[in-house]
């Protein structure tokens, strides 16, 4: 009898221990998630804007843009951005080895671009480059998807502010996403939809703005 209650006393404590031990053992286990932020910021004095920074996150659709003046309040609002477009923008970060190489800016005497600016953060680690121009093909194409994600947004954001109020200027608005469509500048166009899609069915709008926006979303829909 006194071997068989030693025995459960032995049971009990090794439960003990291991249930102790248990979730410090699973983090030396599993590898800790990233959790990794990429961002963009570019200023760049008397352009318009002269300011925008956007920053995505390599688990999550959620993201938050800035675009304005400098002498504007700063504030950074929400929006998203798709996973297929976040695993191509870590990617390049990858390629560029998180901005801990060589130097991108050409440093040669060029005008003045504006200040950009890569920046990639994870798990308390953090990597930045700053750059003018550059010739690096990655860099290139990843400041490319950033300047779009960034005139997206504007677009879509003077689209809203049409709505509301200027209703006239609505198809003015529309032709200028319409241009950046065919030039293939917006990464994610099917963001507009919900307003595309609330303007080609608003009797309030010109009707050659309601048509315009119908073929939009068409035309976005189609593509995929």
């Amino acid at each position: 009898m006194k071997t068989l209650t030693l025995r459960i006393t032995q049971l009990i404590l090794a439960a003990a221990i291991l249930f102790a031990l248990l979730p410090w053992t699973s983090l030396a286990a599993a590898p800790a998630a990233s959790h990794a932020k990429l961002s963009y910021r570019r200023i760049f004095k008397s352009s318009s804007p002269e300011f925008i920074e956007i920053v995505v996150r390599e688990d999550s659709d959620g993201a938050t843009y800035e675009i304005r003046q400098l002498d504007e309040d700063p504030g950074a609002s929400p929006f998203e951005v798709g996973a297929p477009l976040r695993q191509k923008m870590f990617e390049l970060a990858a390629e560029l080895n998180h901005f801990q190489g060589p130097d991108l800016d050409v440093h040669r005497r060029i005008a003045n671009l504006g200040e950009k600016t890569f920046r990639w953060e994870a798990g308390g680690e953090s990597h930045e480059t700053k750059f003018n121009y550059t010739l690096n093909s990655a860099a290139t194409q990843l400041m490319q998807i950033f300047e779009g994600l960034a005139r997206q947004q504007e677009l879509v954001s003077l689209l809203e502010r049409r709505m509301k109020y200027d209703r006239l200027g609505i198809n003015d608005a529309l032709l200028q996403f319409e241009s950046d469509l065919n030039h293939k500048l917006l990464p994610e166009p099917q963001r507009a939809l919900p307003t595309l899609d609330q303007i080609a069915g608003d009797s309030r709008f010109v009707e050659i703005g309601r048509q315009r926006a119908r073929a939009l979303a068409e035309r976005i829909r189609h593509s995929g």
